[in-house]
């Protein structure tokens, strides 16, 4: 029978069905179909490879080092990974850590402490359980010390200790702001004082104010130095309301700063979502270590859903352009990274640093558990599957000795000792 072409003809719907069912087949393979996608096909993973959750809320606070998490988000990456991302900015690193232990969010931007003293129960964090399988950036942070101090104190504390006495015996301690107890501002504005022989919780007083706050606070006086993360150490600079003493990559080189942290029950029950995760972040992160890109990240996280700061303040110290704003300028190789040097593994040593400090400062009663608690927060196990998964070939496990702009040397093999063995301390038990 003949068929005239300009006749428009409907197939009955069994010859329908059956041959697009056998065109699909020799095309994809016995393959069941829905909605035109082989079953189980989320995004661009299949069914056993896809998340246990179709739709994650991400935590970050207004900081440059949030930016992974941006970029995953704005270019679509989590999606590729099957999540339907939302990206939330907290007030303050208090309400991140809430937010996370109650769920509202499911992965957060986070200061690589917190996580820590969440699974300890120390510091007022109430004990929950937190895991890190992925650290977010290197460096990129930076000490910020009041106007009236440039030209009598550079990058060396020692220099701040005569201002500190003669405050002390006034009566009228000296104030410097960090950003969470637990946190990385805390431990660098520590050690810095330390460093100086300044013991920041008998000589001074150590305040919290959160990130995007602590220009302002500096501008009506209510601190004469305070460590941030970027853009604010270079934010106070440009308004002429402070000037930078140090950088913290020039108090520990490739430092580890912040994580991508997760409730370690959610973890258990949703380990696809927690890798799609970050396969993402690891998409976003070479992105990010490719110079070029840069001023497009810059024109991405500088707008007022993230960091609401002018790009070009973001972008400068990005580069390694440093105006320090006492007179001092430099090109500096230590600029904050995202992916190279192995940034993202996430170390046990670190975890272990960390416990030091608490130990040193009198955060825990006697020696902790360090190798106990840095296997139960540092999932390294985590990270390895999942980069083995998209063949990405990391720079693996790391236990070598770090030493610090003081001089003093930490080997992960001897916390213990390490912690003690710092004249300026607050040892307990």
């Amino acid at each position: 029978m003949k068929t005239n072409p300009k006749q428009k003809t409907t197939p009955s719907p069994r010859l329908s069905r059956r041959n697009f069912v056998g065109q699909t087949i020799r095309g994809l393979g016995a393959v069941a179909l829905l909605g035109g996608l082989p079953r189980g096909w989320v995004g661009s993973v299949y069914a056993d490879d896809a998340p246990e959750l179709k739709s994650m809320k991400f935590g970050i606070i207004a900081l440059t080092d949030c930016s992974p998490i941006v970029i995953a988000h704005e270019k679509g990456l989590f999606k590729k990974y099957g999540i339907d991302s939302v990206v939330s900015k907290g007030a303050n690193w208090a309400a991140i850590r809430d937010s996370l232990s109650t769920g509202d969010i499911q992965a957060t931007h986070m200061l690589t402490g917190m996580p820590i003293a969440s699974s300890m129960g120390l510091l007022g964090s109430p004990k929950k359980p937190m895991i890190i399988p992925w650290i977010m950036n290197r460096n990129g942070q930076a000490i910020t010390l009041k106007q009236e101090w440039k030209g009598k104190v550079s990058d060396d504390p020692k220099a701040l200790l005569p201002f500190v006495e003669k405050a002390k015996k006034l009566g009228e301690p000296l104030s410097f702001a960090m950003t969470f107890p637990p946190g990385t501002h805390a431990m660098w504005m520590r050690y810095y004082l330390a460093a100086g022989g300044i013991n920041p919780d008998k000589d001074v007083a150590l305040i919290t104010v959160p990130p995007p706050q602590m220009v302002a606070n500096m501008k009506i006086g209510k601190m004469d130095g305070f460590c941030v993360g970027e853009p604010w150490n270079a934010r106070a600079v440009a308004d002429k309301i402070g000037f930078t003493s140090i950088l913290t990559q020039d108090i520990w080189k490739d430092h580890p700063e912040k994580v991508c942290a997760f409730a370690a029950e959610f973890a258990d029950k949703n380990p696809r979502a927690v890798k799609a995760v970050l396969k993402a972040l690891h998409e976003a992160s070479v992105w990010l270590d490719k110079l070029e890109n840069r001023p497009e990240q810059c024109e991405i996280v500088s707008k007022p859903t993230y960091i609401n700061c002018n790009k070009e303040i973001i972008l400068g110290r990005l580069v390694g352009d440093v105006d320090y704003g006492d007179g001092r300028k430099k090109k500096d190789a230590n600029y904050m990274i995202y992916s190279s040097r192995n940034c993202n593994y996430p170390q046990p040593k670190y975890a272990v640093w960390w416990l030091t400090q608490f130990r040193r400062w009198g955060m825990v009663s006697g020696a902790p558990d360090y190798e106990g608690v840095a296997k139960q927060v540092m999932r390294h196990d985590i990270y390895e599957e999942a980069m083995k998964e998209i063949g990405y070939a990391h720079g693996g496990l790391n236990t070598d000795k770090e030493t610090l702009f003081d001089g003093v040397t930490f080997d992960p093999a001897k916390p213990e000792e390490y912690a003690k063995g710092f004249s300026v301390c607050n040892l307990k038990g």
